[in-house]
C-alpha cells in the first residue's frame, strides 16, 4: 500500500532516498556553487489554516474532507509544488464528488449549474498547467472521475476496447492484458495518470513518431454536457463534417465531461531493437534526427538529448540520440540499421539509454526534493518546423539564459527532443536555477512569461503536450485564430450554458 503525497510528485514511499539527495545537491554545488541549498520539509496539512466550504455540501457522494479538498487543489507544475511547500494553500475546491455511475455524473452537473457553483473533471491530478486548480470560480465542486475505472467490452476483430475514463494508467494495461492487448501509450506521468485525462489534454505517450498523441489512439467518446450526452459513432475513419471527437479531444474539461471512450488498441511488441548514438556536434545531431524523422522507418523512440541534457542524465558529455524500433509482427533490426546508417559518423555508445531511461522515471521525484533546496527546476515545451528550429531554438536558449542570470543569478538551459514528425521536431526545455525561499512561485512565473513570449515569436507552439490549462491561457488566446476562439466560445455557450465546467480554461465564461 502507497501514500500519494498531498504536496509533490507520486507516492510518499517512492521519494528521493537520502544517497539520491546527496547526489542531487552535490551535483549542484559543482555547477551553481553559490546557491543556498538549505531544505524546507513540507508543512503538516493539519497545520495549515484551511478555509472552510462556501456552500453545503451535499451528501452521499461529495466528501468535504480538508485533506481531500487540499489534495484536489492542484496539479504537479513545479508552481504547485512551490506554494504547497511554502504553505500558501490558496483556493480549495469546496468540495470533491466521486461519481459511481455516468448518471452520477450527470447528476453533479445538473445541480452545479442549477446552483451556480463550477465544475472541474479531476483524473490523476497530474496537470502542470493550472488545469485542475479552482482559481477561476468562486464555489467550487472537483468531479473525481477514479471510481470509473473498468474496460467495460473489448473488440478484438478490431483491436479495439470500450474503457471508462478514470482508469489509471497500470490499471489500463494490466485489464487489457488479460485479453492480449495493449493501449501502448505510457506518457511520464502513466503511473498516476487516468485515460480521461490523456483524452482531454490531448497527451503525448511512449511514440516518438507515429503514434504520437492520443488522438491517433482515439475511435470515439462518450461525453457528458450539461445540456445532454454527445456520444460519436465507431468509425475507423470518416469524412462526414468535422469530427465530433476532435471538439472535446484537448478541451480540457470546459466542454464536457468524458466519461467512456472506444480506444484502438495493438498487440504487444515482440520484436524490439535500439542504440543510442552520439553525435560531436549538436547540428550534426539534429540533422541526423530530421533524416530518420523523415525516413518513414517510424522509431517509437527516437528521444535527442543536446549535451547538457546528456551530461546531467545520460553520463555523456556530447549530444546523444536515443533510438529504439519495436513491433508486434515483424524483426525491426533492419529498421534500426538504416537508422544508424542515417546518423553517418555518429558514435554507438553502450548504457546511454539505460541511463537516460533511469533518470526520466525519477525526474518529477527529483524535482521536487530540489524545490525543497529552493533550486528552480522545471521545463516548457514546444514543437516548430524543421526550418524555424535553428531560430527558434537559439532564441530560446539565449533569452532563458538571460532571464535566468536576472531572476536568479545563473542557471543551465537544456533540450531534448521528446517526439519528431516528418516537418519538426518538439523540443523539450529544462532550466535549473537557484531560487529564493518564499519567492519561488514568482520567479518561476517571470522566466516562464519571458520564454513563453519567445516560443511563440519564433512561430512555435506554446504547448505541444502538457495542454492549455490556465497557465497556458495568455499565449494560447493569441496562438489560435481570431474566428476559432469565436466559435469556441459559442460551443461553450451552447453546451454549457450556466458556464459552470472548468471556467478560465481554454475560453472565457458563458453569458
Amino acid at each position: 500500500m502507497t501514500t500519494r503525497s498531498w504536496w509533490g510528485w507520486g507516492t510518499v514511499e517512492d521519494a528521493v532516498t537520502p544517497e539520491e539527495r546527496r547526489v542531487l545537491t552535490e551535483r549542484v554545488r559543482a555547477v551553481l556553487p553559490d546557491a543556498d541549498l538549505t531544505f524546507h520539509a513540507p508543512p503538516d496539512p493539519a497545520s495549515l489554516d484551511l478555509p472552510a466550504p462556501r456552500f453545503p455540501v451535499p451528501g452521499g457522494i461529495c466528501s468535504a474532507d480538508p485533506v481531500d479538498r487540499l489534495s484536489h487543489a492542484r496539479g504537479q507544475a513545479y508552481r504547485d509544488v512551490a506554494r504547497n511547500l511554502a504553505g500558501d494553500v490558496g483556493t480549495l475546491p469546496d468540495a470533491v464528488a466521486r461519481p459511481r455511475t455516468e448518471q452520477d455524473v450527470v447528476d453533479v452537473l445538473d445541480w452545479c449549474s442549477s446552483n451556480d457553483v463550477a465544475v472541474i473533471p479531476f483524473g490523476g491530478g497530474t496537470s502542470v498547467v493550472g488545469g485542475v486548480e479552482p482559481r477561476d470560480a468562486e464555489r467550487v465542486v472537483t468531479l473525481d472521475l477514479g471510481a470509473l475505472d473498468r474496460v467495460l467490452e473489448v473488440d478484438p476483430t478490431s483491436r479495439a476496447a470500450r474503457i471508462q475514463a478514470g482508469v489509471p494508467g497500470p490499471s489500463l494495461e494490466a485489464q487489457l492484458e488479460q485479453h492480449g492487448l495493449t493501449l501502448r501509450h505510457f506518457p511520464q506521468s502513466f503511473e498516476f495518470s487516468t485515460l480521461g485525462g490523456w483524452l482531454a489534454t490531448r497527451a503525448s505517450g511512449h511514440y516518438a513518431t507515429l503514434h504520437t498523441h492520443i488522438d491517433d489512439l482515439t475511435e470515439s467518446l462518450r461525453v457528458v454536457t450539461p445540456r445532454g450526452v454527445c456520444e460519436s459513432r465507431r468509425l475507423p475513419g470518416s469524412g462526414a463534417g468535422p469530427s465530433p471527437d476532435r471538439l472535446f479531444l484537448g478541451s480540457e474539461g470546459a466542454l464536457g465531461v468524458i466519461t467512456e471512450a472506444w480506444m484502438r488498441l495493438q498487440d504487444p511488441p515482440v520484436h524490439r531493437a535500439g542504440a543510442s548514438v552520439r553525435f560531436a556536434s549538436w547540428e550534426r545531431a539534429v540533422e541526423a534526427t530530421r533524416l530518420i524523422a523523415q525516413s518513414g522507418l517510424h522509431p517509437a523512440n527516437c528521444r535527442l538529448l543536446d549535451p547538457a541534457e546528456a551530461l546531467l542524465n545520460a553520463g555523456s558529455p556530447r549530444s546523444v540520440l536515443v533510438l529504439a524500433f519495436e513491433s508486434a509482427d515483424h524483426p525491426v533490426d533492419a529498421k534500426l540499421a538504416r537508422a544508424l546508417e542515417l546518423c553517418g559518423d555518429g558514435e554507438v555508445v553502450e548504457g546511454a539509454a539505460r541511463r537516460w531511461r533511469k533518470s526520466f522515471l525519477r525526474m518529477p521525484y527529483q524535482r521536487d526534493a530540489m524545490a525543497q533546496h529552493a533550486m528552480i527546476t522545471e521545463t516548457f515545451e514546444t514543437a516548430c518546423t524543421w526550418d524555424r528550429f535553428p531560430g527558434l531554438h537559439a532564441s530560446v536558449v539565449a533569452e532563458a539564459t538571460e532571464v535566468l542570470r536576472e531572476v536568479c543569478g545563473a542557471g543551465i538551459v537544456t533540450c531534448r527532443f521528446t517526439h519528431v514528425y516528418p516537418d519538426g521536431p518538439a523540443p523539450y526545455y529544462g532550466v535549473y536555477a537557484p531560487g529564493r525561499w518564499g519567492s519561488l512561485t514568482a520567479q518561476w512565473d517571470e522566466i516562464k512569461a519571458a520564454v513563453s513570449e519567445v516560443l511563440l515569436g519564433a512561430g512555435g507552439t506554446i504547448t505541444h503536450h502538457h495542454a492549455v490549462g490556465r497557465d497556458h491561457m495568455p499565449w494560447y488566446t493569441r496562438q489560435r485564430p481570431d474566428v476559432f476562439g469565436a466559435a469556441l466560445s459559442g460551443a461553450k455557450a451552447a453546451l454549457d450554458p450556466a458556464g459552470v465546467l472548468n471556467p478560465g480554461v481554454l475560453t472565457t465564461r458563458a453569458t
